[in-house]
């Protein structure tokens, strides 16, 4: 049984020739046996920031947090998300996770990046993709539901301890939360092209990796929208 149905199947189809077993790709695929290997689960998180005008430029304010309600990370802070379906494009994935947990809607959103350390996560491996979105401040009020406990708005402060290791506070004034991860960012280069490694040194009250996603996109956009 194939995947895609036999129509869409035809734009797989190459140059019409059989494989070294003689295969035509109908019977590759009729012969493909998936389960063989292991392969990693994907789940999205998004990132939505609230903006206030200011002088004609958009200024970040704050970011949207939820509190797990299950394991892993339970009862620590993290960004909304979970699982993509296996017919699902993933940007509708994080659309539809962002809505059932926190009821935000009617957003896009933008990919950022894909995160796969193969320890991230100990129920299984696990790759994340990150997206990203901007409404205004005010526009939307989340309510918590599905896995998650609470949700909240959290103001983003930063702090540099040393010259490769930031310090992420994040609080919540009407939930009295205050939780923080110093993060190490190792730039880096590959033929000419620079990039940046982050990996969290010390956390408290976020959940696994996601003070490093936070951060690095927070960087990434901070200047853009100013």
């Amino acid at each position: 049984m194939t995947y895609l149905d036999s129509d869409k199947n035809k734009e797989f189809i190459g140059n019409g020739k059989v494989n070294s077993n003689g295969e035509t790709l109908e019977v590759f695929l009729n012969n493909y046996d998936p389960s063989k290997y292991q392969s990693p689960c994907n789940t999205v998180d998004t990132l939505v920031f609230t903006y206030i005008e200011e002088n004609g430029h958009k200024k970040l304010n704050r970011l949207l947090l939820i509190k797990r309600a299950n394991h892993p990370s339970i009862g620590m802070w993290a960004l909304p998300g979970g699982f993509v379906d296996f017919k699902e494009n993933l940007k509708d994935a994080a659309i539809r996770e962002l809505r059932e947990e926190t009821g935000i809607s009617d957003i896009d959103a933008i990919q950022v990046k894909s995160y796969g350390r193969y320890d991230r996560d100990p129920r299984t491996r696990i790759i994340t993709t990150a997206f990203v979105t901007l409404i205004k401040e005010g526009e939307q009020s989340p309510n918590a539901a599905d896995d998650a406990s609470d949700a909240g708005w959290f103001e983003i402060h930063t702090k540099e301890l040393s010259d490769n290791v930031t310090r992420l506070t994040l609080t919540c004034e009407e939930k009295e939360e205050v939780i923080a991860a110093d993060i190490k960012h190792e730039d880096y280069e590959v033929a000419g092209l620079m990039a940046t490694n982050y990996s969290t040194v010390e956390k408290i009250g976020l959940a696994a990796d996601h003070g490093e996603i936070i951060l690095e996109t927070y960087n990434m956009i901070k200047d853009a929208v100013y």
